[in-house]
């Protein structure tokens, strides 16, 4: 699918683009690879390690939206990574949050009408269901956004759909991280924000390809969720020092105890498949598709009125060994 494509990725210095690049030029033989980000310094250093002829490096900030026009220029897919997604500090900075991942999916959405793209995929995160805090609302709003893009579409042939998941196991400022910093400074106690608090995981390599999948997948308006593993933070920190004592500090600004990715109040719109769910459009769209049967000829079924899909309540938990093999890498 991406044989011969040009790929535009925003926020592509990440743990999410440099990832996605990599699996990008394993399995396929792309024409172009457009990383736009807005630190030159990261930018350099992926350039040192990503040195295909394929590869172009585009200076840019998601809030600049004329910029992210000239980027796009016959583009043919886009994934939008780009985010301020640390939960205190955008409770402390509100409206940085706001430009950036609300103002720019909108620049996002902009840019590819203007130069038709035909597919993007933005990512989402469990935080922006049911959101208490700003960064979960901003990606709500950024969720809706991208859906309702499908409508100003019209007859182009250019469709918009979400991937929402949990927390990616390893990536940048992620507790696991944290956690062995602290473990390999000496600490003599982990700080646990809540002994109940249970969060969603999955690989950096399991979301590339959930994400990957579902440019096949989509027809335009979906919000894709995969089925994946729950923890107790608490049995992560067992994990990781076993023999460790922690602290409960409480729980931070703006954090929840579970985490949810298809909530109740959602049910009558969600459809559920062998390993993902599909969140439908609460929108009508002048085109006309059959989410229940998508594009690959995958059947999904109706929930139950009230089905929620939280950490809390999920029927798939990780074990401590399955822990550690998914976070041995980093």
């Amino acid at each position: 699918m991406f044989n011969n494509k040009n790929i535009l990725i925003t926020g592509g210095t990440g743990s999410f683009g440099k990832k996605y690049t990599k699996i990008l030029l394993q399995k396929y033989k792309p024409n172009k690879i457009i990383i736009y980000s807005r630190d030159e310094l990261k930018q350099y250093e992926m350039a040192q390690e990503y040195t295909n002829s394929c590869m172009r490096y585009f200076i840019g900030d998601v809030r600049d939206g004329p910029r992210l026009k000239k980027a796009m220029k016959d583009v043919d897919f886009v994934i939008h990574a780009a985010a301020l997604k640390h939960v205190p500090i955008a409770e402390y900075n509100p409206m940085e949050c706001i430009k950036t991942n609300i103002n720019g999916a909108q620049n996002v959405i902009d840019a590819a009408l203007e130069n038709h793209v035909e597919k993007v995929i933005a990512l989402s995160t469990d935080k922006a269901a049911n959101p208490v805090n700003l960064y979960g609302a901003t990606k709500l709003a950024s969720d809706k956004l991208f859906v309702a893009a499908n409508n100003l579409a019209g007859d182009q042939n250019t469709s918009f759909a979400v991937v929402r998941y949990g927390n990616v196991v390893g990536s940048r400022g992620s507790v696991i991280p944290f956690f062995r910093k602290l473990i390999s400074e000496g600490v003599t106690k982990l700080p646990i924000t809540d002994d109940k608090m249970t969060r969603f995981f999955i690989t950096l390599e399991d979301g590339v390809n959930f994400v990957l999948k579902n440019f096949e997948r989509m027809q335009g308006g979906e919000i894709f969720i995969p089925k994946i593993a729950s923890m107790k933070i608490i049995d992560m920190a067992k994990a990781l020092a076993p023999n460790l004592p922690y602290e409960v500090i409480g729980i931070r600004p703006g954090e929840k105890l579970h985490e949810i990715m298809c909530p109740a109040d959602d049910s009558h719109l969600t459809l559920e498949f062998d390993d993902h769910f599909v969140i439908k459009p609460t929108i009508i769209f002048t085109q006309k598709y059959n989410y229940e049967k998508n594009i690959l000829g995958e059947i999904g079924n109706p929930v139950k009125q009230g089905f929620e899909y939280n950490s809390g309540n999920n029927t798939q938990w990780l074990t401590n060994a399955e822990l550690l093999e998914m976070a041995k890498e980093y």
